[in-house]
C-alpha cells in the first residue's frame, strides 16, 4: 500500500514541536489539540518508516533523522508562513491590534519597533488601550503583554514570556554619594533601613530581593506606593527614597546618570512581563511573526544585562 506525501500542516506541526520541545506548547501555538500534533507526527514517521522524536515524560528529543528533516524543512516553512501571513493580511486589511503595559510599550517595546517593521513591513501593529484586568472579552486586542507570574494568572491564554523579572535597586546619585561617604551600604542589606518606594501591585518585591541579596529576613521600611512604574522611577529622581524596578525599564535614567544602581546583581523575581493571547482563538495573521520577533529581542536583551536562564 503507498502511503500518503506529507502535509504542509503535518511538517509545521512537527518542526513546532520540535522548535518547542512539547507536543503540548505546539499545539497551544499552532491552536490544536495535543493529541493532533502528535498524531501529525506520527503520520510522518509512518511515511519515513523512521522515528523522528524520542519522547519521554518530561521532554522531546530530536533522531538524526529528525534533526535532518528538521534541517531541511525549517526555513521553507518559516518562508511560506511569513507570504502566507502577509496574504492573509493584505486581503483582510486588519492590522495586529497590541495593548501593552504602558511604562513598557514606551521604555523598551517602542524604541526597538522600528526593527519589527524593517523586518516585515507588511505587517502594522497597532496600540489599543490596556487594561490591567484583561480577560479578552467584548472588544479586545488580539494579544496583550501583560504583568503577572505566570500562565496562571491567565489560565485561558496562552502566554510567553518576555522580559521584566530581572530587578534592580535605584536611587538619586546625591543620595549614594553621601551615603558612601559616611561609610554606609557595605551589603544590600543596608538598603532596607532607607525609605523604599514600592509598587502597589507588587509590594513584596522588597523583601524577595533583599532575600535573593543575601539580606535574610530583614524587613524592609516600605514607604509611599506608586501605582505605576514610571512615576516610581519619577519618585526616585526626586529623592523620595529607593525603588525597586524592571532593568529594562531605567536603561535611559542611568544612561543620562539621573538614577543609580547601588547594587548591580543578578537578581530575578517572579513577576514578569508575558504576551498574552487567547488559547481558544487563531491567532490574527503577523502575529506569529511579532511574537517570535519579541522573544528573541527581549532574550538578546536579557543576556546583555549578563542574566542566563541558571541565574533566573
Amino acid at each position: 500500500m503507498r502511503l500518503h506525501s506529507p502535509s504542509m500542516s503535518e511538517l509545521h506541526a512537527f518542526a513546532t514541536a520540535a522548535r518547542l520541545g512539547s507536543f503540548s506548547r505546539a499545539a497551544a501555538e499552532l491552536c490544536v489539540t495535543q493529541s493532533a500534533v502528535s498524531r501529525a507526527v506520527a503520520r510522518l514517521e509512518q511515511h519515513y518508516g523512521l522515528a523522528l522524536i524520542k519522547r519521554n515524560a518530561h521532554s522531546l528529543h530530536l533522531t538524526p533523522v529528525g534533526r535532518e528533516l528538521l534541517d531541511a524543512v525549517r526555513e521553507p516553512l518559516a518562508a511560506i508562513e511569513e507570504t502566507s501571513a502577509r496574504l492573509r493580511l493584505g486581503a483582510a486589511d486588519r492590522p495586529l491590534n497590541l495593548a501593552v503595559v504602558p511604562t513598557l510599550a514606551s521604555a523598551w517595546l517602542i524604541p526597538r519597533l522600528r526593527a519589527f517593521q524593517q523586518l516585515h513591513p507588511g505587517i502594522r501593529v497597532n496600540f489599543v488601550p490596556y487594561r490591567k484586568s484583561e480577560d479578552f472579552t467584548g472588544p479586545t486586542p488580539d494579544a496583550a503583554v501583560l504583568t503577572g507570574l505566570g500562565p496562571e494568572d491567565w489560565p485561558h491564554c496562552s502566554c510567553d514570556y518576555v522580559i521584566g523579572r530581572e530587578m534592580v535597586p535605584i536611587c538619586h546619585p546625591a543620595r549614594m554619594a553621601q551615603r558612601l561617604a559616611q561609610g554606609a551600604w557595605r551589603k544590600p542589606g543596608d538598603l532596607a533601613t532607607e525609605p523604599l518606594l514600592y509598587q502597589t501591585t507588587a509590594p513584596g518585591n522588597w523583601t524577595q530581593w533583599l532575600r535573593a541579596a543575601g539580606a535574610g529576613r530583614k524587613a524592609p521600611n516600605l514607604a509611599t506606593a506608586f501605582d505605576q512604574v514610571s512615576i516610581l522611577i519619577q519618585a526616585v529622581i526626586a529623592d523620595m527614597g529607593l525603588a525597586l524596578v524592571q532593568r529594562c525599564l531605567v536603561r535611559e535614567e542611568l544612561r543620562a546618570g539621573t538614577v543609580v544602581v547601588p547594587f548591580d546583581l543578578p537578581v530575578t523575581l517572579q513577576r514578569g512581563y508575558f504576551l498574552c493571547v487567547p488559547g481558544d482563538r487563531r491567532p490574527r495573521p503577523g502575529f506569529a511573526e511579532f511574537r517570535r520577533w519579541l522573544l528573541d529581542t527581549a532574550a538578546a536583551d536579557i543576556a546583555a544585562m549578563g542574566i542566563h536562564p541558571a541565574a533566573a
